[in-house]
């Protein structure tokens, strides 16, 4: 009967086990997403400021040239 409550016992730790995988594995997929998003954020204000110092450098070429 000895024999019957380790295996079980082993069974619960396994399946605990397996649970906690999946959740760090769910919360990495959470991570990388979340940084995906960030970096698109910071690409996108990179090519706005871009455009803004394009646009700025094109204003100033037209006043000296008037």
């Amino acid at each position: 009967m000895g024999i019957w409550l380790e295996l079980g016992i082993f069974g619960l730790v396994f399946v605990f086990a397996f649970w906690q995988m999946h959740d760090v594995r769910k919360a990495q997929e959470q991570t990388r997403q979340q940084r995906a998003k960030e970096k698109a954020a910071k690409q996108t204000a990179e090519v706005a400021q871009d455009q803004a110092a394009t646009a700025e450098q094109a204003t100033d070429e037209t006043v000296t040239k008037s």
